[in-house]
């Protein structure tokens, strides 16, 4: 995108650093202590935090633009702490009383979360106890704070998926992360035992999707928080999918340009095979980025005109970035295959954007065959299916 992006232009500064940290993130299994620091000296953690606590309510284009960029240089990175930012903004649509516990006296303070609602739940008065071992909450480590999925009953006996938001004195961060793409992320497992939440720590998902949540309304001049808390929780995939996707085009075009083949000495990098596939893949992951920034756009101008998204425009969102992910995918799958035997060599950066790539399909809110159906229901006038979120 062309339009001013000044934060972008701050995190291009240090992108060299966090790319040199590449191969050190994916040994430690989370994003390096290095790389937090850089980003937050930008400010980049406090994008979607409301301008009351001093956050800077970026648009959801510039954000994306920039985890694009960073995701190019570590796709853990780019995973981790792009969810570190997104969860402010579900956390502004939380009780007034929650984001001045949080920001109040540290305004730097961020989230983690895990919103399976893989727990069990007890009622306490004023709350719930819940305990349960919540998996993939990436950049964990370096999170003050933890958003947690429930499924609380209401008055009627119902079990609604729920939110609760709980302080990392009320949980253990089990080093399990043995992954195959995504090493650097992080995505630990949170150990709650009997952690007491009270109620103006938990919202509703339906609440924060239907512009009912606590928090709604809080900031009434904003441009960004008009609107349901996935759109944003979910940009970021999508996103990291983009950044790896062009980061593949050039490391693909750099190793075959010099590349030969071994027993012929023939030059793969003038080859017609290589050029096609360069060039075919170019072609795709220029749509992929056209396709999530027209959508990205929507997202911003609703926004701005504090339009809340109807259902079938949310259907529309959720969908399109699904199937952006997997055409970059294809993208990178058709390079990889071409790009040579020591492209699988652990210190080739190739193998490492590979898996990566693979990754951005894997999460819920990515699995096209899940959006595949979402979107056909839609267009077929089809109530939703609860069994997909």
């Amino acid at each position: 995108m062309n339009k001013e992006n000044p934060m972008l232009d701050k995190l291009k500064t240090i992108l060299p650093v966090i790319a040199a940290n590449a191969g050190r993130a994916e040994l430690e299994r989370k994003v390096p202590d290095e790389n937090i620091a850089l980003l937050k000296s930008i400010g980049m953690h406090r994008v979607f935090q409301p301008k009351q606590y001093g956050g800077m309510e970026i648009s959801l284009p510039e954000f994306t633009d920039c985890v694009a960029a960073l995701a190019g240089t570590c796709g853990g990175t780019g995973w981790a702490f792009s969810l570190l930012c997104t969860h402010s903004h579900q956390l502004a649509m939380f009780s007034r009383q929650l984001q001045d516990e949080i920001w109040g006296d540290n305004p730097d303070a961020t989230a983690s979360s895990s919103i399976a609602p893989f727990s069990t739940i007890r009622e306490g008065n004023g709350g719930v106890y819940l305990s349960g071992e919540m998996g993939w909450s990436s950049g964990c480590d370096h999170a003050e704070w933890a958003i947690v999925g429930m499924r609380r009953a209401n008055a009627k006996g119902e079990l609604i998926y729920s939110f609760g938001v709980v302080p990392r004195s009320d949980y253990e961060i089990r080093d399990d992360w043995y992954a195959v793409g995504m090493r650097s992320s992080g995505s630990k497992t949170l150990v709650l035992t009997d952690a007491f939440i009270p109620n103006y720590r938990i919202e509703a998902a339906k609440d924060m999707m239907e512009g009912s949540s606590s928090g709604f309304g809080l900031y009434p001049d904003s441009d960004i928080f008009y609107t349901p808390y996935r759109p944003y929780f979910a940009c970021g995939f999508a996103s990291i999918s983009l950044g790896v996707a062009e980061r593949m085009l050039v490391a693909f075009k750099e190793k075959t340009q010099k590349r030969v083949r071994a027993y012929t000495g023939a030059s793969v990098g003038t080859a017609t095979p290589a050029l096609m596939r360069l060039a075919e893949s170019t072609h795709q992951i220029a749509a992929a980025r056209a396709f999530l920034e027209k959508t990205w756009q929507e997202h911003a101008e609703h926004g701005r005109n504090h339009q809340y998204p109807s259902r079938a425009t949310l259907t529309n969102w959720r969908t399109n970035q699904a199937y952006a992910v997997k055409m970059c995918i294809a993208a990178v799958d058709r390079l990889f295959t071409a790009a040579g035997a020591t492209s699988w060599m652990e210190h080739n950066e190739i193998q490492r954007l590979f898996r990566d790539s693979h990754m951005t399909a894997a999460h819920a809110y990515t699995d096209y065959d899940v959006c595949a159906q979402i979107l056909g229901r839609e267009l077929m006038g089809l109530e939703p299916d609860p069994t997909m979120v």
